[in-house]
């Protein structure tokens, strides 16, 4: 009888767990396929762009310059969820502050065609700072930014360019299987998840100036993550706020939007 308890049990894990591996993305990414104009998102000024990613896929995100050449672009690659019209009120802060913002379009999300992986994503991201580049922004006036699962992108990004002006990192993440559910053994999570997003293995590599925003109160993304990237970041200067009070999605709320502001105007005086 307990053998036979015992095989009932593993049986239902090792369902559960190809369940898991089977619907690992639909678990990772919840988009929203809606299409929105930036003048319904509240952002008249910025005007759509689309890039071609290596793939072929053609995605469209959103764009506005700053407001004079000194100022810095921020390249913003969003979190798992909802869409870039999902972050117009960041968008708005930055470009009323003269910052340039690039809001990057992801397949799959916003209208865009495709379904999202990593390896997606990272070439719909890596298509539009390559546009923006292309437009004759040199690299010392872009500002790479990740929220959540966009900051496995901004790491991948700021890896492969040099002399950028700065990496914002919001509520980052060390890799995608340390986040799995508790149930999942980690081996077993490392093993199965396709799509992994290692910021802990690429952080030695990045040498622009980095600020990491973080929550104490973050249920998501433990804090002691970010904290862990903040100790591997490469050479340059670093810092991070660990918002005592902030979660994972009310850093700016909770005064990461003032440290935000004075990171970017700090880039702009070089």
């Amino acid at each position: 009888m307990i053998l036979q308890i015992l095989a009932l049990v593993a049986g239902g894990y090792l369902l559960l767990v190809g369940l898991l591996a089977l619907f690992q993305r639909a678990m990772i990414y919840h988009p929203d396929p809606v299409r929105t104009t930036p003048d319904a998102a509240g952002l008249p000024e910025m005007v759509p762009v689309q890039t071609i990613s290596a793939d072929g896929w053609l995605i469209t995100g959103w764009y506005a310059p700053a407001a004079s050449p000194d100022q810095v672009t921020v390249v913003f690659y969003h979190g798992n969820s909802g869409s870039i019209a999902g972050r117009a009120g960041k968008a708005r802060a930055l470009l009323d502050a003269g910052f340039g913002v690039l809001l990057v379009g992801y397949r799959g999300f916003g209208g865009n065609p495709g379904s999202p992986s990593e390896a997606g994503l990272v070439q719909d991201g890596r298509a539009a700072l390559h546009w923006l580049i292309g437009r004759g922004m040199p690299h010392s006036r872009v500002v790479l930014y990740g929220e959540s699962l966009g900051t496995g992108i901004a790491v991948r990004m700021a890896t492969e360019l040099e002399d950028l002006a700065g990496v914002v990192l919001e509520a980052p993440f060390t890799c995608l299987p340390d986040l799995a559910p508790p149930y999942l053994l980690p081996g077993l999570a490392r093993l199965l998840m396709v799509d992994r997003f290692d910021n802990r293995g690429r952080m030695a590599a990045l040498t622009a100036p980095l600020l990491i925003l973080h929550g104490e109160k973050d249920d998501v993304v433990p804090v002691a993550m970010g904290r862990a990237l903040l100790g591997l970041a490469g050479s340059g200067e670093k810092e991070a706020l660990f918002l005592p009070s902030a979660g994972h999605n009310d850093l700016w709320e909770q005064g990461g939007r003032t440290r935000v502001m004075e990171f970017l105007h700090e880039r702009t005086q070089w």
